[in-house]
């Protein structure tokens, strides 16, 4: 912003500068001040466009141009003249037709580098946000296979992994190292995808919304264990990939009525409650389980509760 004011200020400046000795002076730097205003607005107006769509509008504009001054130079090869109303008419049709034309073709023209797709459909993009990355989980799942296609990293994600990293909070700062290291890993395997877009949504802040917008804009999946992400994308039609869904799918059946061996570490919430795990990572609430904090235990399976955070297990001592 302090840039387009910097440049409104000097354009109007000189424009009372070159022009102080003509008459009606005034009015030059009314004028100029009215043009850079407009070029202003039309310079913000442009980025709320994707880049490509801007460059197909601007190719589409050369095009079109081309056109016209085609078909005005075939009318004069006819002897035929044209008034300016006609030939401002035939520019703005040609104008149209261009800009229709490079939408629907989406012809490159040499103008900009157009990514090539050597095979890749939309189902083999996946999008990474910060939350996946930090997790690291990421790269495990990748060398078992079960994930295929490239992987997207917005500029956008890169750049709040950088904030965390650059964070004053010692915790967040090892995190956003971490994901950083992530990032690094997933670089170097020869056998991972990992392609890097500076696409971006200048007029959409949360980097949530972003995401969601991307996955609409590439047709992409997103890889994510933010589960309210998950659940605003699932609204908004776009394919989440939850890891921790995942792992969580991936946990072994336990049904009431089984027994299982677990060291009871800590009391429970409630009076006279033991807390234990299983070697995945499942919470196991012993009822009366407290006298046993430090043994190991056999607990019966009394229920299973599945939550969206995870699964518990709730039990009780088995005797003998």
């Amino acid at each position: 912003m302090i840039f387009r004011i910097v440049f409104i200020v000097i354009a109007v400046v000189l424009s009372v500068l070159f022009n102080l000795k003509l008459p009606n002076f005034y009015l030059y730097p009314i004028i100029m001040l009215g043009i850079t205003c407009v070029i202003v607005a039309f310079e913000i107006f442009t980025k709320r466009f994707q880049r490509d769509s801007v460059s197909k509008i601007f190719k589409g504009f050369i095009i079109g141009l081309i056109l016209g001054a085609a078909f005005t130079a075939i009318v004069r090869s006819f002897g035929l003249e044209m008034n300016s109303y006609y030939r401002v008419i035939i520019y703005i049709c040609s104008l149209y037709i261009g800009i229709a034309l490079i939408s629907q073709l989406d012809v490159g023209l040499g103008l900009t580098q157009r990514p090539v797709s050597k095979g890749l459909s939309s189902e083999s993009l996946k999008i990474l946000d910060t939350s996946v990355i930090i997790d690291g989980r990421i790269t495990d799942i990748l060398e078992t296979k079960f994930i295929e296609g490239v992987l997207i990293v917005p500029k956008f994600v890169l750049d709040e992994l950088q904030q965390i990293a650059d964070s004053s909070d010692s915790l967040k700062r090892s995190r956003g190292r971490r994901g950083l290291d992530v990032l690094n890993r997933l670089k170097k395997d020869k056998g991972t995808l990992l392609r890097i877009t500076d696409q971006d949504f200048p007029e959409t802040p949360e980097v949530d919304s972003k995401l969601v917008k991307l996955g609409k804009a590439l047709d992409a999946k997103i890889l994510t264990n933010d589960f309210n992400l998950h659940k605003v994308a699932q609204i908004q039609g776009v394919t989440v990939l939850n890891i921790n869904l995942l792992a969580n799918s991936l946990k072994p059946v336990v049904l009431p009525g089984e027994k299982m061996k677990i060291v009871v570490i800590k009391e429970g919430k409630d009076p006279g409650q033991g807390i234990g795990y299983l070697d995945d990572g499942t919470m196991v609430v012993v009822d009366s389980g407290k006298k046993y904090v430090g043994d190991e235990i056999f607990v019966t399976v009394t229920s299973v509760l599945q939550t969206p955070a995870g699964r518990m297990i709730f039990a009780k001592y088995a005797h003998g």
